[in-house]
């Protein structure tokens, strides 16, 4: 039995408790400081997820952060980070007060960031802050790939692939987690499965907008009938333009036509917020209309990356390699209808 705590209560932290349970191993589910009434609500009524509608196992014990840090709980095996790409400053603060040599950190978070003019992954991000905390060489890995929180919440078969520059610790962590419902795959290239896991969300936004973008003549009922010519063919230029921007980050190419890449990009353009706003963004909204009238409480992630590099990638970007992506960040920074050049 192993001890395996998950630090963010939100869909896909709270799914992969599942998993977890089901290998026979010792699981809290941690709030962060901004789940106190998430986590009251679900054990109120008694492990049921509010946000995913459905029972976790009643063995997982469901507590909030200050009763985390209070119970002292040590000799972690596993250390899940499911809190969003704004909470990494803070989980990394608070991991280096109980972090320890044995446990393996497993990044659940998407998110690429800027940090002295750099583009980094967020695994590099939370090893720097560690490294602050005089935390040398913590053992930081991360998952990607085809995975919806509420299909592993209910056991749907699904595959994921785990990435650490040395793949002997990806392998020691799909052995504590994988089920019959949840493979693991395994790669060295912490990088791009982290690349692929962040922009595949503005790429998701896209092929959503396929529908509106399919015709500027046909009939509304033909659009809805036809507009997967469209969708097909901007999931082809989207893994092309995937793959160039990977390469130019220093991940693999390889790594873009496996689980974290296309497996992911299917998933996530069939449906799910980025997709969603696609569809809007396609039907002729621009962003902040859309986001307040339709998607106000959600949180876009393909459009909070644009924010977080989208400047950089402007200006450093040939736009002729990344025309896709050039076009949405286009669309969103500046609020502009979506044109896309055919």
């Amino acid at each position: 039995m192993k001890k395996i705590v998950i630090i963010g209560a939100g869909a896909m932290g709270s799914a992969f408790v599942v998993p977890c349970a089901d290998n026979s191993h010792e699981v809290f589910l941690v709030g962060s400081f901004l789940e106190d009434d998430l986590i009251n609500e679900i054990n109120k009524l008694g492990n049921f997820h509010p946000v995913l509608k459905c029972q976790l196992p009643k063995e997982v014990k469901v507590i909030k952060f200050s009763e985390f840090i209070n119970e002292k709980i040590k000799e972690i095996d596993l250390l899940v980070v499911g809190v969003s790409s704004k909470g990494i400053d803070w989980i990394g603060k608070e991991i280096s007060n109980f972090y320890s040599k044995k446990t393996n950190i497993l990044l659940l978070t998407k998110g690429l960031t800027i940090i002295d003019n750099q583009f980094e992954t967020l695994a590099e991000k939370l090893k720097k802050i560690l490294k602050n905390y005089n935390i040398d060489n913590p053992k930081i890995s991360a998952v990607g790939g085809p995975c919806l929180a509420n299909g592993l919440a209910n056991k749907i078969n699904s595959s994921v692939v785990l990435a650490n520059e040395n793949i002997e610790i990806v392998k020691d962590i799909g052995n504590i987690i994988s089920t019959n419902y949840y493979s693991t795959e395994y790669s060295n290239d912490l990088i791009g499965v982290e690349v692929c896991a962040a922009i595949k969300n503005l790429y998701s936004m896209i092929i959503g907008a396929s529908e509106g973008l399919c015709s500027d003549k046909a009939k509304e009922e033909t659009k809805k009938r036809y507009f997967l010519n469209t969708a097909a063919s901007l999931m082809y230029k989207s893994i092309s333009e995937m793959v160039y921007f990977t390469k130019k980050l220093n991940g693999q190419e390889n790594t873009v036509y496996g689980l974290a890449g296309l497996g992911d990009l299917y998933v996530s353009s069939a449906g799910g917020r980025n997709s969603k706003m696609g569809k809007l963004l396609g039907d002729g909204n621009n962003y902040l209309d859309a986001k307040e009238k339709y998607m106000k409480n959600d949180t876009v992630e393909g459009a909070e990356l644009i924010f977080e590099i989208g400047e950089k990638i402007l200006n450093e970007f040939d736009r002729k390699k990344i025309p896709l992506m050039m076009a949405l960040i286009d669309t969103i920074k500046g609020n502009k209808k979506l044109k896309i050049s055919w």
